[in-house]
């Protein structure tokens, strides 16, 4: 592994991108962050997420689309980046249902424009935010890198994998070392507000129902922001030439047992509002993560009622 001094991140005021940005800054690396500040949620949280890392001097703060290539190429002539993590993207099932063509703008076209820079400018290691939606609607597991992956239910799940081709072909044709992190129901603090832990901990505290689509029974592979960081960065740090990797905790529960910790740690009991089931949800996550573990020694650490717990104390002072 060559340890990597100076780091683009992109979508770098959001959940993910934010906290990775920290934990760079405090290895003090020098990163730099871009960001649109999309107003799919408020820009006054994205901004919340970023104040401890405007403290510091090793961090710049960026406004842009990576749909510009004029930004993108700039950035990339400014500072000789040692590795790209590309985060920035239209994210979920539901919004891409509801503007699919801008959900394949953001992040087919601007993974392009990113990855056409990267070569441009001395082809630093790429690690690409990939997602577990790509394994589409299956009733087995755990889900493997090797599984066929040809059947996304959603847009936002077949621009990921259409994300995942292009890093290939530009591995292929220009020698770019690219890692794509299908990344597994990540959660914590600065999660985003349409997100199921927070939304329900929130609508919980308020005294108000918690929507819950389908029979509750749906399963998920939560895995906890710092496990997540931590992989990213071993990511960032090893150049695997072409990769593809499971980032999950490795685990699976449903969505009532999530609810049951909840009240647990919030201390109030939970209203559920029961709805249908909703198109392009799949019935499960589950990742094998031994790919990771053997490539990248990515181990995750904080079990779910754990992590809740964190999330919960965090949620009480979002800071």
């Amino acid at each position: 592994m060559s340890r990597s001094e100076r780091v683009l991140v992109t979508g770098a005021a959001g959940f993910i991108g934010s906290s990775l940005v920290d934990r760079l800054v405090a290895e003090g690396r020098e990163v730099v962050g871009l960001d649109s500040f999309d107003p799919f949620y408020p820009e006054e949280q994205k901004q919340r997420n970023l104040v401890s890392a405007l403290r510091s001097s090793t961090f710049q703060l960026v406004r842009g689309d990576i749909r510009n290539a004029d930004t993108v190429a700039s950035l990339f002539s400014e500072t000789r980046f040692d590795s790209v993590v590309h985060l920035a993207a239209l994210a979920g099932v539901r919004p891409s249902l509801a503007r699919p063509a801008v959900c394949a703008d953001v992040n087919v076209n601007g993974t392009s424009v990113v990855l056409e820079a990267a070569v441009s400018h001395g082809k630093p290691r790429v690690i690409f935010a990939s997602s577990s939606s790509v394994y589409g609607e299956r009733e087995d597991g755990p889900f493997r890198e090797t599984d066929p992956v040809e059947h996304p239910i959603s847009p936002y799940a077949a621009t990921k994998r259409a994300g995942e081709l292009v890093a290939h072909a530009f591995h292929h044709a220009h020698d770019l070392s690219v890692t794509c992190a299908r990344i597994f129901t990540a959660y914590g603090p600065r999660q985003r507000p349409d997100l199921a832990i927070r939304k329900f901990a929130e609508r919980m505290l308020a005294g108000m129902p918690i929507p819950v689509f389908g029979d509750g029974h749906s399963l998920r592979d939560f895995t906890y922001i710092d496990d997540l960081v931590d992989g990213l960065v071993k990511a960032i740090d090893c150049d695997l030439g072409f990769a593809i990797l499971n980032f999950g905790a490795g685990g699976r529960v449903t969505l009532l047992e999530v609810i049951e910790l909840l009240e647990k740690a919030l201390k109030v009991p939970a209203e559920i509002e029961w709805l249908p089931a909703q198109t392009g949800d799949v019935p499960r996550t589950w990742s094998d993560n031994r790919a990771a573990r053997d490539a990248l020694g990515f181990e995750p650490q904080v079990s779910l009622e754990e992590g809740i717990g964190r999330f919960v104390e965090w949620l009480g002072d979002p800071r």
